[in-house]
C-alpha cells in the first residue's frame, strides 16, 4: 500500500502541490542562514539598481534607431504600463509572503510545484542573462572612457565575435561579471552600501544628461515622430522592457529585509516611479539633441555629446555609466543566486546550492557558479540577442504573478495583506494583456531559443527535482508513517 501511495505522489498530484504560506513563514526565519540587515532605502536602491542602467544609457538609443525612432519614449510608455500593472502585483505578493525566490515562491505557494519549477527556471535564465546583457553595455561604456583617456583594450578583446572586424571576445564584460560576483560573495550589507552609492551616481548622471542636453534639443529631431510606425514602437516597446523590470530583483532578497512586510511593497512601487520618470526623460533628450539614426552604437549617450562637442560632459557621463550599470549586475546577480537558493532548499535543485557562506551568511555557491555562466555569455554574445531572450523570461513571470493575484484571492482570502492590488481584478488582466501582446512582438529566434532552455528544464525536473523535492519527501514520510 505505501508503495503505491509513493507511486501516486511522484505522479499528477506531486504537480500540483502547493508549498503552505505557513511553511514558507517558518523557512524564512533564522534559521535560513541569511541576515536580516536591509532597510526600506537599501531595498529601494536594489530596486533602483536593476532598473536603471543598460536600459538607460544603450537600450534607449539604439532601440530609437532601429525600431521606434524618436517615439522610443512612447515605447517606454508602452512597457510601462505593463511593468507597473504586474509591480502593484508584485508589491501585494511581497507583503504576503517576505520569502527569497520572488516570483518563484509566489508560484510554489498558488499554483503549485510544476508551475514554481517553470517559473523558477525561467527567472534563472532572464535573471543571468540581465547580468549578462548589462555587462556587454557596461563594456562598452568602459572602452569609451578608456578611449577618452587615450587607452583601448586589443581589437580582439573589445567585443564578441560579430560585433565588428576583428573582435573575438568581450574581455571586460567577462571581468565585470566576475568582479560582481566575488562582491556579492561578501557580507549582504557590504554589497548593499556599494550599489546604493553607484545608484546615487547614475541618477545623478541622468539628471545631469537631461539638464545639459535640454538646450541643445532640436524640435526637428523630433521629425519624424514614428519613422518605423506604430508597429516600430510596439517592437521597440517589447525590447525596452527589459529597461523597466527589475523592481522584482528587491522582493529576491525578502530574508534579508528588516521588515519584509511593510518595507517590500513600498520599495517596488517607489523604485519603479522614480526609474520611468527618469526614463522618459532621457528618451526626449537624447532623440533631441541627436538624430536618432545616429545613435546605433554601445554608448549612445555619450556619442550624442561628444558630437556636440561637450567633452567634459562626454566623460561625466560615461564615468558614472560605467560606475552605475554595475549596480544592476550587482542586482540581477543577487537576484538570481537568491532564486537557485530557494530551489534548492526545497530541494529542487541539489542541496550544495543552498547552503549558506559560513562567515559571510551569504548564498556563495550559486553566487559564483551564476557568476561564471554570465561571464562567459556576456564575452561571446551580442547585447540584442541576448535582450530579447531575456523579455520572454520576464514578460512570462509577469503573466504568471498576476494571475496568482487572482487565485489567491479567492483560494486564501484569510492571509494578511499589507498591500493591496488596487482595482483587481481588473489591474492584474491589464498586466496579464500588455505582457501577452508584447510576448507576440518577440522574434521566433527568441522564442525558439527560450523552448529549448524550457525543455532543458522539465527535463531536469522530472529527472531529479520531482523527486528529491521536500514536499515529495514529506508525503513519503506521511505515507510510510501510515
Amino acid at each position: 500500500m505505501g508503495n503505491r501511495m509513493i507511486r501516486r505522489d511522484i505522479g499528477w498530484r506531486a504537480l500540483t502541490r502547493v508549498k503552505p504560506i505557513e511553511t514558507l513563514f517558518d523557512e524564512s526565519g533564522a534559521k535560513s542562514g541569511l541576515r536580516r540587515v536591509l532597510g526600506l532605502w537599501q531595498l529601494t536602491a536594489i530596486g533602483l539598481g536593476g532598473l536603471i542602467g543598460v536600459g538607460i544609457f544603450v537600450l534607449t538609443g539604439v532601440v530609437a534607431a532601429t525600431q521606434a525612432g524618436p517615439a522610443v519614449s512612447l515605447s517606454f510608455v508602452i512597457a510601462g504600463v505593463a511593468s507597473a500593472a504586474a509591480a502593484l502585483c508584485y508589491a501585494e505578493f511581497a507583503g504576503m509572503i517576505p520569502a527569497a525566490g520572488s516570483a518563484y515562491t509566489y508560484a510554489y505557494a498558488v499554483l503549485g510545484e510544476l508551475a514554481a519549477w517553470i517559473i523558477g527556471w525561467d527567472l534563472l535564465l532572464e535573471y543571468a542573462l540581465v547580468v549578462a546583457v548589462v555587462s556587454i553595455g557596461w563594456s562598452g561604456y568602459l572602452q569609451a572612457l578608456l578611449g577618452q583617456l587615450g587607452l583601448a583594450l586589443p581589437l580582439w578583446a573589445s567585443g564578441a565575435a560579430g560585433t565588428g572586424e576583428g573582435h573575438i571576445i568581450d574581455l571586460a564584460a567577462i571581468l565585470g561579471a566576475l568582479g560582481v560576483a566575488l562582491l556579492l560573495v561578501q557580507r549582504i550589507e557590504w554589497g548593499a552600501r556599494f550599489n546604493a552609492v553607484m545608484v546615487l551616481i547614475k541618477i545623478a548622471a541622468v539628471v545631469l544628461v537631461v539638464a545639459a542636453g535640454l538646450p541643445h534639443v532640436r524640435v526637428e529631431n523630433w521629425t519624424p515622430f514614428m519613422p518605423f510606425g506604430f508597429g516600430g514602437v510596439v517592437e521597440g516597446a517589447a525590447v525596452v522592457f527589459f529597461a523597466v523590470f527589475g523592481y522584482d530583483t528587491l522582493t529576491t532578497a525578502a530574508e534579508e529585509a528588516e521588515d519584509p512586510q511593510r518595507q517590500l511593497p513600498r520599495a517596488v512601487l517607489l523604485s519603479l516611479a522614480v526609474a520611468l520618470t527618469l526614463y522618459i526623460a532621457m528618451s526626449f533628450v537624447l532623440t533631441g539633441i541627436a538624430r536618432y539614426d545616429t545613435l546605433n552604437n554601445p554608448a549612445p549617450v555619450a556619442s550624442a555629446f561628444a558630437a556636440l562637442g561637450m567633452r567634459w560632459t562626454t566623460l561625466l557621463v560615461s564615468i558614472a555609466a560605467v560606475a552605475g550599470i554595475i549596480s544592476v549586475m550587482l542586482a540581477f546577480l543577487l537576484g538570481c543566486a537568491r532564486i537557485c537558493f530557494a530551489m534548492s532548499r526545497d530541494g529542487l535543485l541539489p542541496a550544495w546550492f543552498s547552503q549558506a557562506h559560513p562567515r559571510y551568511h551569504t548564498p556563495h555557491r550559486p553566487t559564483l557558479v551564476i557568476g561564471a555562466l554570465t561571464a562567459v555569455v556576456a564575452g561571446l554574445f551580442p547585447i540584442r540577442e541576448v535582450a530579447e531572450l531575456v523579455n520572454i523570461g520576464t514578460l512570462s513571470a509577469f503573466v504568471v504573478i498576476c494571475l496568482s493575484v487572482i487565485v489567491m484571492r479567492h483560494t486564501r482570502p484569510e492571509v494578511p495583506r499589507s498591500f493591496r492590488t488596487p482595482f483587481s481584478p481588473a489591474t492584474p488582466l491589464v498586466g496579464v494583456g500588455f505582457s501577452l501582446w508584447l510576448l507576440s512582438k518577440l522574434p521566433l529566434i527568441a522564442w525558439e531559443r527560450f523552448g529549448l532552455w524550457m525543455g532543458l528544464g522539465l527535463l531536469l525536473y522530472f529527472s531529479y527535482g520531482r523527486r528529491h523535492s521536500r514536499l515529495a519527501m514529506r508525503g513519503r514520510c506521511g505515507d510510510a508513517a501510515g
